[in-house]
């Protein structure tokens, strides 16, 4: 099929773009939507057949559950229960932090079908602060269901072109709305009474809300998002190999582990193209992007982060070396996300 892109600017060209975006969407066709942290492949999370085409165009497993994203507080209750005991909790996280970047793990509604939630009894949600996604919402009048919009494990895409250059002929239109705000997908966690003044605040994915943010509301649990072996994911992005380019990517911990072999271009893809942080000048790299050139301010890495990845695995090189970033604030995330586009699958 030919896939359309429309431009989603203007206040007239937003109207046109989600009017025909909802008309795909209510016949039970996908279509790419803008976030604020990355592209997404939309159908409509109450009708099973179209969120099967969303798995099928994504070539992702059935396993790995979907995001489903409400307009309001009040479709959240369309899709997921909020137990008693972390209700207070959860109203905190939403008045903070909706419309934005975090994603709730709740018991899910019957309602919602088994292919959205992987079979889980829980159900991951968000609500989106995009204008154009919430109008598409809000037109349809019901939850979407809403991965990234590339190809299964691939880096996340973060404009039109990318999302083209993942899904050309795969689905029917993009609505191209310039450039992702945050660049990076979804803090999600998961609330756990503790019996005491404050609750357990799971995060099973680092994001844009940051463990800094989420302390006024609970006890922070980091540590390693991957579920024991032969368990089900928890929640989307907990694979260990993950947002990964065509290119092999090598992470490195310290400048010294780092081997060139002859006659291998290497390209690097740094935090902020500091010489004295040692890996800057550590080889006559094939190309190099910085994150954060200078200071290195983190939210500016995020942003730049699956498009400097993206640049990288375009320029020819044999291998990607990626120096560490700190992690603090979205650099949990970004760290993250490196570790897994570097793990074997």
């Amino acid at each position: 099929m030919e896939t359309v892109i429309l431009e989603a600017s203007s206040p007239e060209q937003i109207r046109a773009a989600v009017s025909r975006a909802c008309r795909f969407l209510n016949r039970g066709q996908i279509v790419a939507l803008p976030t604020e942290t990355v592209y997404g492949l939309a159908a409509c999370a109450f009708n099973p057949v179209a969120c099967a085409s969303v798995f099928e165009a994504k070539q992702r497993p059935a396993f790995d559950p979907l995001i489903v994203h409400v307009l309001d507080k009040t479709m959240l209750n369309q899709v997921a229960e909020v137990p008693a005991d972390i209700a207070d909790p959860i109203d905190r996280l939403v008045s903070e932090f909706w419309p934005g970047p975090l994603t709730l793990v709740l018991p899910k509604k019957p309602e919602v079908p088994d292919i959205v939630t992987a079979g889980l009894d829980t159900v991951a949600v968000r609500c989106s602060k995009h204008p154009v996604f919430k109008a598409v919402i809000k037109e349809i009048g019901a939850p979407i269901a809403a991965p990234s919009a590339n190809r299964f494990g691939s880096i996340s895409p973060t404009s039109s072109s990318a999302v083209m250059s993942e899904l050309s002929e795969r689905i029917p239109m993009i609505i191209d709305s310039g450039a992702c705000s945050e660049g990076m997908e979804s803090t999600i966690v998961r609330v756990e009474a503790s019996g005491k003044t404050k609750p357990f605040i799971h995060i099973l994915r680092p994001g844009p809300v940051t463990v800094e943010m989420l302390k006024k509301t609970g006890k922070v649990i980091t540590g390693k998002q991957l579920p024991p072996v032969g368990e089900k994911l928890e929640a989307p992005g907990q694979l260990a190999s993950h947002y990964a380019p065509r290119t092999p990517l090598q992470l490195l911990e310290k400048p010294s582990d780092f081997k060139p072999q002859e006659g291998q271009r290497y390209a690097m893809l740094s935090y902020r193209g500091q010489p004295k942080d040692g890996f800057i000048d550590l080889h006559p790299w094939h190309e190099v992007e910085i994150l954060s050139p200078g200071s290195g301010k983190m939210p500016e890495a995020a942003v730049r982060f699956f498009f400097a990845l993206r640049k990288l695995d375009q320029c020819g090189a044999d291998a990607i070396i990626a120096e560490p970033v700190p992690e603090r604030g979205v650099g949990l995330a970004i760290q993250d996300r490196l570790r897994r586009a570097s793990a074997k699958p």
